[in-house]
């Protein structure tokens, strides 16, 4: 297994496999890992190929590849069936698993990510950051990132929080970022899959999110049938760091009430 992770928990517990988002790694989770373990779940957090302590020799990673590296890690670990949870790239890979592999899955949390395609302009603009990341690196891409990442009300109050993202941000390894990006631009719409998912599935989304507004998380509240919505008020796309308190008590909330008990 080629894939850097933490177990963290009770090997007993209910297992609950988070997945990160670009350009970040496992830490991105710790919070809600730490949260979880110490109520009894046993809480995977992986870094994806490319990304944190994962190595990668691809230019082009499709969100299938990281779906199946994921896939490949439950199997290495014994999970036959687990709940599933991303953040932004993280939530479509999320989705593509549960489209790829929806046995495997008993519950999900789809956090600030976005069902449908790019439109021609953004998907140009994959490329182009990926090419431009290869040459130039991540430093300057994760200053213009940081903005958007986090609220303005998390910039003045959590330098922690901020801190901890333009580090994540910095560090990643270009080369697995850019792959990344590649394949996220040729990645299918998932917007008619999601009337497929007939499992309890919580979609959370911070009210002041710039990449995924609240708009796109009410249409996966919509086409899910088995879905939650819940809004975390002052946070932007990264609301398990910014307010993980509500965060970490939604979630739990969920897994309690659709079963997923440790």
């Amino acid at each position: 297994m080629n894939l850097a992770y933490d177990d963290l928990g009770p090997g007993t517990g209910r297992p609950v496999l988070l997945v990160h988002g670009h350009p970040f790694d496992r830490s991105m989770w710790r919070p809600q890992a730490e949260h979880l373990a110490k109520n009894g779940y046993r809480v995977i957090t992986p870094d994806l190929r490319g990304y944190g302590e994962s190595p990668t020799e691809d230019t082009k990673t499709g969100l299938d590849v990281f779906a199946g590296d994921l896939v490949a890690l439950a199997d290495h670990l014994g999970l036959d069936r687990f709940v599933l949870g991303g953040l932004s790239m993280g939530g479509q890979i999320v989705m593509q698993l549960a489209t790829d592999h929806p046995g495997r899955v008993e519950a999900l949390l789809l956090a600030d990510t976005f069902a449908g395609l790019d439109t021609p302009q953004a998907k140009q603009a994959r490329y182009d950051t990926a090419d431009r990341i290869t040459e130039e690196g991540m430093e300057q891409y994760a200053e213009e990132l940081l903005p958007k990442m986090i609220s303005k009300q998390t910039r003045a109050s959590r330098p922690d929080v901020e801190a901890h993202v333009r580090r994540m941000m910095r560090n990643a390894p270009a080369e697995g970022a850019a792959a990344a990006l590649r394949g996220r631009a040729e990645r299918p719409d998932y917007t008619n899959s999601l009337k497929r998912i007939d499992v309890p599935t919580l979609v959370m989304v911070g009210s002041e999110d710039e990449f995924t507004p609240v708009g796109d998380a009410e249409l996966i509240h919509r086409e899910i049938a088995t879905s939650t919505l819940v809004v975390i008020d002052g946070a932007g796309h990264l609301p398990n760091l910014e307010r993980e308190t509500e965060f970490d008590e939604a979630l739990s909330t969920f897994l309690t009430s659709s079963g997923a008990t440790p």
